[in-house]
């Protein structure tokens, strides 16, 4: 069993947990170390339980606040030699890790396996982490829905799975063409579409939760893509990550699907997000 949470999601920073009762990892920490400890507490989960921190590449919205946080609280951040290059990040050596591509991590009973994926970074990897028979997967920023992904996301009881822009939103709003382009030039952003087409295609009978992440504040809407993923879902129950907020906490088993954790459950991640 294992709980899950979206600590923020989107351009102005990523920050997910993953965890069991005795441990847990942080993929990105793309928000403050103030930021990260008070959500925590708002959901009920303690930092004595992160034990690991894993970037998955340098943008600023992945990486801003992996520094202070990894040397307040002791933290190792998992992170590739690129990654570091290229993020200008002084992290402390003592606490510094690698990892390669496809290549199993132990943290306690945590597994967390990195793959390769196409975006605009020196050398960007996406997640999933497993205990047991249960695994959550953290797919965002993804140019194309690679084969990686594809493998990956088959594997996955939940994932967090980026929704980045609507098509016609972004063709018709106010960025500037090469913008346009970066976004959908194969190693930008996932669209509603190709993220709904992976979920089509290749989700698993035993999937129990989405959340879809990393939406854009310009170029999407999270109630068109609450409706658009929530009515070909089935089963599967649908959350859309805030880019302002925590989600609540919920609990992934290879069982019967429970939707959430109550005893973690925020006030804050019960109500509509404006985005």
């Amino acid at each position: 069993m294992l709980f899950i949470t979206s600590l923020n999601s989107g351009s102005n920073g990523n920050c997910y947990y993953i965890g069991n009762q005795h441990e847990a990892v942080l993929i990105d920490v793309g928000i403050s170390c103030r930021e990260v400890e008070k959500r925590m507490t708002r959901l009920g989960l303690s930092m004595g339980k992160v034990k690991a921190i894993f970037i998955s590449h340098e943008h600023s919205d992945h990486i801003s606040g992996v520094t202070v946080l990894s040397k307040k609280h002791r933290l190792p951040v998992y992170i590739t030699g690129k990654t570091c290059l290229h993020g200008g990040l002084r992290l402390d050596e003592e606490l510094t890790r690698s990892f390669n591509g496809h290549e199993k991590v132990y943290i306690g009973n945590l597994c967390v396996t990195a793959f390769p994926k196409e975006h605009d970074a020196a050398e960007p990897h996406s997640f999933i982490v497993s205990e047991g028979d249960v695994t959550v997967g953290i797919f965002t920023d993804l140019g194309i829905p690679c084969e990686n992904l594809i493998r990956y996301f088959k594997q996955c009881h939940a994932a967090f799975l980026e929704a980045n822009y609507d098509e016609q939103m972004l063709a018709n709003g106010r960025y500037p063409y090469f913008l346009k382009r970066r976004i959908t030039g194969g190693k930008g952003h996932l669209s509603n579409s190709q993220a709904l087409r992976l979920l089509l295609d290749h989700k698993p009978a035993f999937m129990s939760h989405l959340l879809l992440a990393h939406l854009s504040k310009d170029n999407n809407c999270p109630d068109l893509v609450r409706e658009l993923f929530t009515q070909h879902a089935g089963n599967t129950h649908v959350v859309v990550a805030s880019r302002y907020e925590e989600t609540a906490v919920y609990t992934v088993s290879s069982g019967a699907a429970v939707n959430q954790a109550p005893q973690y459950l925020s006030p804050l991640a019960m109500q509509t997000s404006l985005f």
